[in-house]
């Protein structure tokens, strides 16, 4: 299994781990290789939307041409996990002219509707196909608005009522940083999920 991290900006190591940890629990090695130019996604089993900036993160994703292989990719139903700001990046409307989405999650957004840094917190969450709940880490998070979910958005995840992880297809996206927790069941659900199976990869 090749996993890229798109990694224009930002530390992604820790979902390296997250994703390398999620495959060998199924017994399956994982190559994980960091995303900066276009060439490399077309190579890639799944892909990793990282947080960030998402004004920055859409003009270098549009600059450099990856944002157009992404969607290659979703488009052939190959999985990708987005979150925090890579959940922005992803969606239809990102509420902020400033940020060219890829839409290739029916979802509007509103950008950092927990507040600033200091408003950063841990929550027990409990998420559709995880066993037990989550601790989720929201640093800056972006919320899903519940008014603005598409008919084949599944709401994986709620917070205060409002949604902070959903579904699209091969998509999962979360609000909330799952890497940060040393927990894998998010990235094991979004990339080995029961209807996920990409080459080299097994379903739970």
């Amino acid at each position: 299994m090749k996993a890229g991290v798109i990694a224009v900006q930002g530390d992604v190591s820790e979902h390296a781990t997250a994703i390398r940890d999620a495959a060998a629990s199924h017994g399956v090695d994982a190559e994980v290789v960091e995303v900066r130019e276009s060439g490399v996604v077309p190579a890639c089993d799944a892909l990793l939307l990282p947080g960030g900036e998402s004004t920055t993160i859409s003009r270098l994703l549009g600059d450099e041409g990856i944002d157009a292989e992404i969607r290659d990719h979703v488009a052939a139903g190959d999985p990708v996990l987005a979150t925090c700001a890579g959940l922005i990046v992803a969606s239809t409307d990102a509420r902020d002219d400033r940020v060219d989405t890829l839409d290739v999650l029916d979802v509007g957004v509103d950008r950092n509707a927990f507040g600033r840094q200091a408003d950063s917190f841990e929550a027990a969450v409990d998420v559709t196909g995880v066993d037990e709940p989550f601790p989720a880490v929201f640093i800056r998070a972006p919320v899903v608005d519940g008014d603005a979910v598409g008919d084949d958005v599944e709401v994986l995840a709620r917070w205060d009522g409002d949604p902070v992880a959903v579904r699209q297809g091969p998509v999962v996206a979360t609000a909330f940083h799952p890497e940060l927790t040393g927990d894998y069941r998010v990235h094991d659900l979004a990339f080995f999920g029961t209807d996920r199976a990409a080459d080299g990869e097994v379903t739970a």
